[in-house]
Order: C-alpha cells, then structure tokens, then sequence
C-alpha cells in the first residue's frame, strides 16, 4: 500500500465530522523517549515486578515507593519533547477541526503539547492525581488539599493521593471506552499507529471500525498482532510516516 493510496483515504474522511480516527500507541511517545512501561524497569527498579509498581495492591502495600516510581515518570515526560508525529497530527487538527477523533492509550501530553487538546485518554493522565479511595467525611475534596508529602494525603481522614493513570487491574474509564467505541464505528478510516495491538479492550477498536465499514491503516515498524484487522499496513515509525501522510493536506 503507497503512502499516496492512504493521503488520498485521509483526505476523503477529513471532510466528515469525525471521519478520522486515530489510535495511538507507546511507540509513539518512546520516539520522543519515553519508554515503554517495561523499558522505563530499569536500574533499581528492574527486579521489581510490574503488579508491585501498577496495581492497588502494590501500591497500598509500599506507597511511598510505588509513587517515588511514578515521580520518576513524571519528571521524564515533563522533558520530552513532541516528536514529528505527534506535531504532524496537531497541524492536522488545526486544519480540520472536528474531522479527526484521537484516541490514546499514553499516558504523557504529548498529543496536547502538539496542538490535540481534545482526545480520548483510555488510560488515564500521568500527570493527574486523584485519591486511592472514596472519602467518607468529605468525598467531593479536592486533591489540591492534601498535604504534601510521598505520596500526599488528606489531612483528615488520611486517604492517599495515586497516579491518575489506569492499573493492573482496573477497568478503563467508562466514558473513554465508551466514546472510543462510539469513534470507531462512526469514522469512515481509522489510522493506528505505534502499538503492538496486545492491550485490549483498545486492541479491539481497529476491528470494530472495520465491521462497521472504515478502511484501517495501522502504521507499524514491525508486526502487531491486529495486522489481520488492516487492509493497509504501512512499515515505518511515527515521527517518519505522519509526516508524510498528513503534510499538505
């Protein structure tokens, strides 16, 4: 499949409200060196199990150390810098507002810091807090009120601040899943790109596009395990091939 077959694809579902839908993946963020969950499990931390850094239960079990982790995070994703990829898909909402739907399952800003401040974030914010629990004694504080410290809690109750992003375990935010699902079935083509299709349910989404009549593109440097769902495969990276497909039009 040419690069010039998919422009001329994208170039028809841009003139659709919603006609463009995007899926990406940790690829895209790692060309902009933010590692993979099990990349970034190096050093110190690379004989820890991933459950002991990304689950409730890890965390409840040692806090401090499980938020020290995500500090660690924090402080990469506030370096890096969006790549061309994600500049290319920013440039391209600015020219079609409303044409294009970005879903994606990172957790940095990347999307927004290159112009996308409207997505669909099925895994949460890296750089949000929220508190582990329901608080009985005031369950609407906010988490601008917890007193500082590693990691911060509530000066009343003692209810912890945790990562707004989604653990082991948990489900995907209702209302992610859910307008990514309503994303797929109403887009006329869907661009997945820098995944490897193993973490569903948002593996699932370049399917349910195609049963409902989109083309899918998925725009990988190697395999996925959801190239069966494509009719195009497109080998090369992001910050290479969005460029190349979105420039111009």
């Amino acid at each position: 499949m040419s690069i010039e077959t998919v422009r001329r694809l994208i170039r028809v579902a841009a003139d659709e409200p919603g006609g463009l839908a995007v899926l990406t993946g940790a690829g895209m963020s790692a060309e902009s060196g933010i590692p993979t969950f099990r990349d970034a499990m190096t050093g110190m931390w690379s004989k820890f199990d991933p459950a002991e850094l990304a689950s409730e239960q890890g965390f409840r079990a040692r806090p401090q150390h499980v938020w020290d982790w995500y500090a660690e995070r924090r402080e990469g994703v506030r370096a890096a810098l969006p790549n061309a990829g994600h500049r290319a898909l920013g440039d391209f909402h600015r020219r079609h507002p409303g044409s294009m739907v970005l879903i994606t399952q990172n957790v940095d800003n990347l999307h927004q810091r290159a112009g996308v401040p409207g997505m669909i974030r099925l895994h949460g914010d890296i750089l949000a807090d929220r508190w582990l629990g329901p608080c009985a004694r005031h369950p609407a504080c906010s988490p601008t009120e917890a007193v500082a410290g590693r990691p911060p809690r509530c000066a009343d109750c003692g209810n912890l601040l945790r990562p707004g992003v989604v653990w082991f375990g948990e489900m995907l935010p209702p209302a992610a899943i859910d307008a990514a699902e309503l994303a797929a079935r109403r887009c006329r083509l869907m661009l997945v790109v820098g995944t490897s299709g193993a973490v569903w349910p948002a593996a699932g989404l370049a399917g349910e596009a195609r049963r409902h009549g989109a083309s899918v593109v998925i725009v990988n440097p190697e395999a996925s395990e959801i190239d069966g769902d494509a009719q195009h495969l497109l080998r090369g990276t992001a910050a290479t091939l969005l460029p190349a497909l979105l420039d111009g039009l």
